[in-house]
């Protein structure tokens, strides 16, 4: 096996370190109808997901507690889950065994899955390979493990929101600009108590990855929030998610 690079393991300890922290999101989000992101936009407005899924193969990219494999098995998918966290995992393995779930999942840098080629009709990562891991190395590992037509879902951080942190606290999202826009890509941050490595980089260059690997734009989603307020989530206020994009959403199609 290779080495695991540092960012994968660094991130390992942090979502390791912290996973007790998401069990109660996750039991609440295995139970709940689909929702996106940290403002919970409905399903039903965004549609990323395909309404029958019967027969279809479908894998979650940095699943966490995999409640985003549990709607697509209730949609009529045979699900595999993928964490680069085993503790997240051992919640996932609970939860399926409470719900009654078939849901293979395999703890591993979901940069490298072990599965073959074409394997996949459908793969989805919200937060997980979509922030976490370098979109160089798991948009062509995606690309790899769906067939011809398969889709893929990514939800992660807007790259505007990366311009306007302190990656040295955690303070929320300010209305200054502290990072560059252009040459975004690696992004390691180390706010005092807790440390990891996130990826990102500005819209067109997005564009231009999805259509080098292979894949077609179906749609493509920036968030807002649906209320203005100081309220913070995660690490934005409802009045700047309000006024600007703290997500995006990527549907894509492989060629």
């Amino acid at each position: 096996m290779s080495e695991l690079p540092d960012y994968v393991i660094k991130n390992r300890e942090h979502w390791d370190k912290h996973a007790d922290s998401w069990v109660a999101m996750g039991e609440r989000a295995w139970n709940r109808n689909p929702s996106w992101g940290m403002w919970g936009v409905p399903e039903s407005e965004l549609q990323l997901l395909p309404v029958d899924m019967s027969g279809m193969d479908a894998i979650e990219l940095g699943c966490g507690t995999a409640y985003i494999s549990a709607w697509l098995i209730r949609r009529g998918a045979r699900v595999v889950g993928m964490d680069n966290s085993e503790r997240q995992l051992a919640t996932a393995r609970r939860l399926a065994t409470e719900h009654g779930v078939d849901l293979e999942l395999i703890h591993g840098n979901a940069e490298v899955v072990p599965k073959p080629d074409e394997s996949f009709d459908f793969a989805v990562s919200e937060y997980g390979v979509a922030i976490w891991s370098d979109p160089f190395k798991w948009v062509p590992e995606a690309h790899r493990l769906l067939k011809p037509g398969g889709e893929l879902v990514m939800l992660g951080n807007h790259p505007l929101v990366m311009c306007v942190q302190d990656f040295t606290s955690d303070a929320p999202a300010t209305f200054t600009l502290m990072e560059p826009y252009f040459g975004m890509g690696r992004i390691d941050w180390d706010d005092g108590d807790d440390q990891g490595t996130n990826f990102n980089m500005p819209v067109s260059d997005w564009f231009k990855l999805w259509g080098d690997v292979g894949f077609d734009i179906l749609a493509y989603h920036e968030l807002q929030s649906p209320e203005s307020g100081d309220e913070v989530s995660f690490f934005v206020t409802k009045d700047w998610a309000h006024r600007y994009p703290s997500e995006q959403v990527w549907k894509v199609r492989k060629r």
